[in-house]
């Protein structure tokens, strides 16, 4: 299994950032993913999830993204992608992709720098 994350970076309170993920070793469209991030100090939380197209690609936020941050997927490049709008400093942590969904996860890259900051 391997997970390549890619796309962070420094922005302004209030950019936006797509992170990209490349996932090779399994079957990538049939499981579900998950992003999640770790901020300096703090342990990793949980960020957003998409199930496969098999169990209907619905997506799921934690509270602090919602309305924000969209997850997407595509399957033919196992591709799996976030959109981060409105971005906050306390957005700021390592990002990285995971197999799995908010009840269960497991992360498996190096991740990938964002860095919110005026």
């Amino acid at each position: 299994v391997q997970l390549v994350e890619s796309g962070g970076g420094m922005v302004h309170p209030g950019g936006s950032l797509r992170l990209s993920c490349a996932a090779s070793g399994f079957t990538f469209s049939g499981a579900a993913m998950s992003w999640a991030r770790q901020a300096p100090g703090k342990d990793l939380e949980w960020v957003s999830c998409i199930y496969s197209d098999y169990y209907g690609g619905h997506t799921f936020y934690a509270d602090p993204v919602k309305g924000r941050f969209t997850i997407s997927r595509d399957n033919a490049k196992n591709m799996l992608y976030l959109q981060m709008t409105g971005l906050k400093p306390e957005d700021t942590a390592v990002y990285y992709c995971a197999i799995g969904t908010q009840n269960g996860f497991t992360t498996g890259g190096q991740g990938t720098q964002v860095t919110v900051s005026s």
